[in-house]
């Protein structure tokens, strides 16, 4: 009577196998996914320092534009003061509004960037990964 041979107490052989090896390379892709998360990470805090800087260059140009503005007032003191401040001031306030416009639009569209991908990466990984 021949003996079958033992194949070391795995049931799936080749299935088992395959699906250890999808789960390999989920695991790989995960892991690259999460680096280039990292990596934006990173991105992003060079982003916000340059734009701290940028805000503060803004502030400073902001108050030379004061500046300017009240020197006007001052030149047209004489005749045409109440104009130039009108005209300054509604200049300046749509200026204002428009940019509050435009960050709060620019604020309602960021997005959570790989997040889903990860997510499904991990479940895909779940699948794959040979249950004993």
């Amino acid at each position: 009577m021949a003996q079958s041979p033992d194949n070391g107490g795995s049931h799936g052989g080749l299935y088992d196998s395959i699906k250890g090896l999808g789960a390999t390379g989920v695991a790989i892709v995960r892991t690259r996914l999460e680096l280039l998360s990292t990596e934006l990470a990173e991105e992003k805090e060079r982003f916000l320092t340059q734009l701290v800087l940028g805000l503060a260059a803004l502030f400073f140009i902001g108050l030379g534009i004061i500046l300017a503005a009240l020197f006007l007032t001052v030149a047209f003191w004489d005749s045409h003061r109440l104009l130039v401040l009108g005209a300054l001031t509604v200049f300046f306030l749509g200026l204002g509004i428009a940019a509050l416009l435009a960050a709060a639009k620019f604020a309602r569209t960021q997005s959570k960037l790989f997040s889903a991908s990860l997510a499904e990466l991990s479940k895909d990984q779940d699948h794959l990964t040979p249950r004993p």
